[in-house]
């Protein structure tokens, strides 16, 4: 294909053209098929909800991976109605990934066309689980350096996969916690849906439910009141 069009936002991340022409594609799509559902997206925010349903989304999560030329990178979709989110769809054309969940209907991964239900793994000592974190820099700005730091000696290994990728080998049960910060309600709700079908938890610092929380702990579940403790030095 032809080069990028690349641009930054005031907060110094980037946007390209792909991620408007994404966004303005899915919406328009929504628009034709449920005329009365709004939709919130990181590119172009959201409209009044109408009361029928909402539909969240990131055209492109990775987008700095798109740019470096590193396939890992995804389309955000989640459904929302009355509060509740129903649905998520986490869409990786760059390794051929799928990853989905309804609620009460638990979750799949699909790979090259063939699809199978995906779990978390059963780990439930911190010295034997697998540690995802986004950025050790964006961590410690975020004062959760030191926190981090606990848990990386405790356990087993640690690897820095950012952005939806940490949270879904959580789900598919390849890693048992993902820590990430600075986060939008955009980035988590289809890995919130995900994750939990798949029998995770995804929470704020304090342990409350949340997918919308700027700093996010997902967890296999067995680990997650204790990564807690560790993160806040309890």
């Amino acid at each position: 294909g032809g080069a990028l069009t690349v641009t930054t936002k005031p907060d110094r991340t980037l946007v390209t053209q792909a991620d408007t022409e994404i966004e303005t594609h899915l919406r328009d799509r929504i628009a034709a098929a449920y005329p009365g559902h709004t939709v919130l997206g990181e590119e172009f925010g959201t409209a009044p909800d109408a009361g029928d349903g909402r539909w969240i989304m990131d055209p492109i999560d990775a987008t700095h991976n798109v740019v470096r030329g590193i396939e890992i990178f995804a389309t955000l979709l989640a459904f929302e109605r009355d509060g509740e989110l129903e649905l998520g769809v986490v869409s990786a054309p760059g390794m051929h990934r799928r990853w989905f969940a309804q609620r009460g209907q638990g979750a799949h991964l699909r790979v090259d066309g063939r699809e199978r239900p995906i779990a978390v793994s059963r780990v439930a000592d911190v010295g034997e689980a697998q540690v995802i974190f986004s950025t050790l820099r964006g961590l410690e700005d975020a004062g959760m350096g030191e926190g981090l730091r606990r848990i990386t000696n405790a356990a087993w290994r640690d690897r820095g996969f950012g952005d939806f990728w940490g949270h879904m080998l959580v789900a598919q049960g390849s890693a048992e916690t993902m820590i990430e910060y600075g986060v939008a309600p955009w980035d988590m709700a289809a890995p919130y849906v995900v994750l939990t079908e798949a029998g995770g938890r995804m929470t704020d610092l304090e342990g409350r439910a949340s997918w919308t929380a700027a700093n996010v702990l997902s967890s296999n579940g067995h680990l997650h009141d204790r990564l807690l403790e560790l993160l806040s030095g309890s």
